[in-house]
């Protein structure tokens, strides 16, 4: 019970620091923090699952990113999964824009607040690069 806790509060505390222990997609990461894992999924984006078309890619781009090191999660709660939903950020890279600035993901347009992601997306589809 005492886990659930813990990892109830750290998912609304509103910033964690962790490090990245495992990549489920272009979207999910597993976070270690204070021992406990935190399966975090990346506000405001959306990527292929990992059998879909680029779903493999998406995941590789994201760990080349992240994977292993002690991020900052800006966090906004949890989805219906369960997961924390963060914003990403390993030094100055924010993981989340990079993401589509690479065109390894998509503005999910349902919960985007952040303009900039419109205008990166942009850039991605003229370049026509990854998705």
């Amino acid at each position: 019970m005492l886990v659930a806790i813990v990892m109830a509060g750290a998912a609304w505390a509103g910033e964690i620091t962790g490090q990245v222990v495992g990549i489920s997609d272009g979207d999910t990461v597993l976070l270690l923090v204070d021992r406990q894992e935190i399966w975090v999924r990346l506000d405001q984006i959306d990527a292929p699952e990992k059998e879909q078309t680029f779903g493999d890619r998406s995941r590789q781009s994201l760990s080349g990113l992240v994977f292993g090191k002690t991020v900052r999660a800006v966090t906004q709660g949890e989805d219906r999964y369960g997961r924390t939903i963060a914003t990403l950020y390993a030094g100055e890279l924010i993981a989340n824009a990079e993401q589509v600035r690479r065109s390894m993901a998509w503005v999910y347009r349902k919960y985007a607040r952040d303009p900039a992601l419109y205008a990166i997306e942009e850039e991605a589809r003229a370049a026509r690069s990854g998705l």
